[in-house]
């Protein structure tokens, strides 16, 4: 199964390929989708669509994973994250690709074994779960690939008995 993990954003939308075989992660591809900060929102929101349907058609994914948001203290930057995480549903669904969604608790869970980690952290056991050389570059693509191995890891568990049926993460 491949595995394209999402890391939503709108000057960064971080991307990360994952293929996984019987349990075993193996790195495909990894990186980010930039727009220009002093761009309007909509003309941006095109450019993360377009960049990611051909991401979806190069790697040809059978699953995607992607962050739920999560608000902190800048409501502001929380809703253009907002903007950008729905163009990023609405091209996956118009794919016919699964879309499925975690919470980074989930993700640092899955990834790292304690849900309260820090990003250094997860940037490490991506690295090491991937057998990568180094760490993954930018922030936003280690991201991805921790959401892509999230699922990987979900799915695994949520296997039909004898068969290859995923469930819903809800």
């Amino acid at each position: 199964m491949r595995i394209l993990g999402i890391d939503p954003g709108v000057g960064t939308v971080g991307f990360g390929v994952v293929d996984t075989v019987k349990g075993k992660n193996t790195y495909v591809a990894c990186g980010a989708i930039t727009t220009p900060a002093n761009t309007p929102l909509s003309p941006r929101l095109d450019m993360i669509y377009n960049d990611l349907n051909e991401l979806i058609v190069t790697f040809s994914p059978d699953a995607i994973s992607v962050e739920e948001l999560f608000f902190s203290k800048n409501i502001t930057t929380g809703i253009a994250v907002a903007h950008g995480r729905g163009v990023i549903l609405l091209s996956a669904y118009r794919s016919g690709v699964p879309v499925y969604e975690y919470t980074p608790m989930q993700v640092k869970q899955a990834v790292v074994g304690y849900g309260n980690a820090k990003k250094n952290q997860v940037i490490y056991m991506v690295q090491k779960l991937l057998n990568m050389k180094a760490p993954p570059k930018p922030d936003d693509a280690a991201d991805a690939l921790a959401l892509a191995i999230c699922h990987a890891r979900s799915m695994t568990s949520r296997l039909a008995e004898g068969g290859n049926d995923t469930c819903s993460t809800i």
